[in-house]
């Protein structure tokens, strides 16, 4: 059981890292440059260094687990994040929505899912023993292990929702008890534009239903 676990913790904790390393690139990361990006950056091995008969065990695992659509995952959910941040800054009419349409299809087009999943495997390599990358072969052959590598994806991202709603509970009440301590200073604090949220909430509502007629 021990172990099951510890599989689950590393599986969820590759997806938070996925998400959190890809949401922050577009909107937040790009001011700092790539110099600085690649300082603090600690290189994977590079595939070309790793035991071939390992390489090829660690390419089997990203199947079994589905890393791929792992890191598609991230790719989407920053997307989503990015747009939010955008909308809230953008004039709101079609100019600004066309620009943030703009924005997404030409983020989709430069991120290479493919050549990040395939840097995962000089990650694995690093972390993991040749033993150990066969000991996770095992595991996710089976049953049970199919089973984690189908859940886990749902399993993180309803962790990620619980997450930030706790986060935005957790923030509104700490606000409110400023305010009580420091009305003059707090009377004006705000934590985000409401309104902005809304907007991209009913923008993404209507997105979608536009999308499901244009199936039928």
């Amino acid at each position: 059981m021990k172990a099951v676990l510890a599989l689950a913790i590393i599986y969820v904790g590759t997806f938070f890292l996925v998400i959190q390393g890809v949401s922050q690139n577009p909107v937040q990361a790009a001011p700092q440059g790539a110099a600085a990006a690649q300082e603090n950056a600690t290189p994977a091995q590079t595939n070309s260094s790793i035991d071939p008969a390992k390489a090829a065990d660690i390419h089997s695992l990203m199947e079994l687990v589905g890393a791929r659509d792992l890191v598609q995952d991230g790719e989407n959910t920053a997307i989503e994040q990015s747009r939010e941040k955008l909308l809230a800054t953008v004039p709101n009419n079609d100019k600004g929505q066309a620009f943030v349409n703009s924005f997404a299809a030409s983020y989709q087009k430069k991120f290479d899912v493919d050549q990040v999943t395939d840097q995962l495997v000089g990650i694995y390599d690093k972390h993991f023993t040749e033993d150990e990358i066969k000991g996770l072969l095992q595991f996710y052959g089976s049953p049970l292990g199919q089973k984690v590598a189908a859940e886990m994806p749902k399993i993180g991202r309803e962790t990620q929702a619980a997450v930030r709603a706790s986060s935005a509970k957790a923030a509104k009440e700490a606000l409110a008890e400023m305010k009580q301590q420091n009305p003059e200073i707090g009377q004006s604090a705000r934590l985000g534009n409401g309104q902005s949220q809304n907007r991209w909430q009913q923008r993404r509502g209507l997105q979608r239903g536009q999308g499901q007629q244009s199936q039928q």
